[in-house]
Order: C-alpha cells, then sequence, then structure tokens
C-alpha cells in the first residue's frame, strides 16, 4: 500500500496577488518561482525561505498591505 501524500508547510493565506514592483505576492511574500516549485522544494529550502519572509515585508509598498 501507498502512503497517502504528507502535509507541507507553507505560508499560504490564499491571498494571491503579486506586487508588480516587488515580485512578491501581497498574500504569502514569496515570488512566483517560489509558489511554482514548492512543493518540489526540500523541507530545509522551505523552511529557508519562511525563515527570510519577514525581512521582505519592507520591500513592499505599506499602502497595499493593509494593517500588520
Amino acid at each position: 500500500m501507498t502512503e497517502p501524500p504528507r502535509s507541507i508547510a507553507t505560508p499560504c493565506i490564499k491571498v494571491c496577488v503579486v506586487d508588480g514592483t516587488s515580485s512578491l505576492c501581497l498574500g504569502c511574500l514569496r515570488t512566483l518561482s517560489e509558489i511554482g516549485g514548492w512543493a518540489g522544494f526540500t523541507d530545509a529550502e522551505r523552511a529557508g525561505i519562511m525563515a527570510d519572509l519577514p525581512d521582505r515585508r519592507s520591500r513592499i509598498d505599506p499602502a497595499k498591505l493593509g494593517p500588520v
């Protein structure tokens, strides 16, 4: 028997709008290539990206993000 796929941690909050200036998703702060490749990344690669996400917020115009 095969095991069901395991759950993958993701920062996705289902607000999928990419900011043209920063090329980051306004919901999860990932790039389109990171979003597209997420399932194929190793746990360590995903953890590294997720650790970087808080710093990415400063790359987006605060007016586009709304309240924190």
